[in-house]
């Protein structure tokens, strides 16, 4: 698989730089996500269709 070049901060990045969150990029068969406080650390790719539930389940967990 290639590196996306089309890379977009989450309109969730915080206040002061943005530094605080992830990076995706779309594809019609996945979607690649990344830290943006160290993008050439590692990427984690989902098919298309879990990344809609992935998401979901993230907004829904109960932390202690």
């Amino acid at each position: 698989m290639t590196t996306p070049d089309n890379w977009r901060k989450s309109s969730y990045s915080g206040s002061g730089d943005g530094n605080a969150c992830v990076e995706i990029a779309p594809h019609p068969l996945h979607i690649a996500v990344r830290d943006s406080k160290d993008p050439a650390r590692g990427t984690l790719t989902f098919a298309a269709e879990a990344f809609t539930p992935f998401v979901a389940a993230l907004k829904t967990e109960q932390h202690p």
